[in-house]
C-alpha cells in the first residue's frame, strides 16, 4: 500500500525547509545536477563564508522567492529529480505541486534523495556507495 506523502522526516529538514527553503532547495540541486553546480565562481566564493555546498543554487532559489518565481525554478529541478529516478509524475504535475506548497515539495524530494542512499546534508559526494534495494517508482515516502 502507498502512503501518500507525510512529515516522517527529521524536525530539523522540516524547520529549515520552512524558515530556508533556499537552504534545502540547493541541496537537493547539489544532487541532483551530481555537483556539477558547484564548480562556478559564485559557488567558491561564497563557500568559505556560508559553508555550505550548494549555495549558488540556494541564492539563485533565494533571489527568485523576492520576486515569487522560485516554485518554478523548483520545479524544474524535481523534474529532473523525477527523470534521474524514473518516477512518475503523481498526483499532479511538478509545477503545481511546487506552486501549491513548495516546502512540503522541498521536504519531498529531500526524503527521497536520503532514502536513495544520499546525504543532501553533506552536497555531491559521488553516488550512494551502500546496496540499496530496488525502489519502486513513486514520490509518496
Amino acid at each position: 500500500m502507498v502512503i501518500p506523502f507525510h512529515c516522517s522526516i527529521s524536525i530539523t529538514v522540516c524547520l529549515i525547509t520552512c524558515c530556508l527553503p533556499c537552504v534545502t532547495f540547493g541541496q537537493i540541486a547539489e544532487i541532483v545536477d551530481e555537483g556539477k553546480s558547484s564548480n562556478d565562481i559564485f559557488f567558491l566564493f561564497f563557500v568559505e563564508f556560508l559553508y555550505v555546498a550548494c549555495a549558488s543554487q540556494g541564492c539563485v532559489y533565494g533571489l527568485l522567492m523576492m520576486v515569487s518565481c522560485h516554485w518554478f525554478y523548483s520545479c524544474v529541478y524535481r523534474e529532473k529529480l523525477r527523470k534521474k529516478y524514473g518516477l512518475a509524475s503523481e498526483p499532479c504535475c511538478d509545477c503545481c505541486v511546487h506552486f501549491c506548497c513548495d516546502p512540503c515539495a522541498l521536504c519531498q524530494e529531500h526524503q527521497e534523495l536520503k532514502l536513495r542512499g544520499h546525504d543532501p546534508s553533506k552536497g555531491w559526494i559521488g553516488p550512494p556507495t551502500t546496496n540499496q534495494p530496488p525502489m519502486p517508482p513513486t514520490m509518496y515516502k
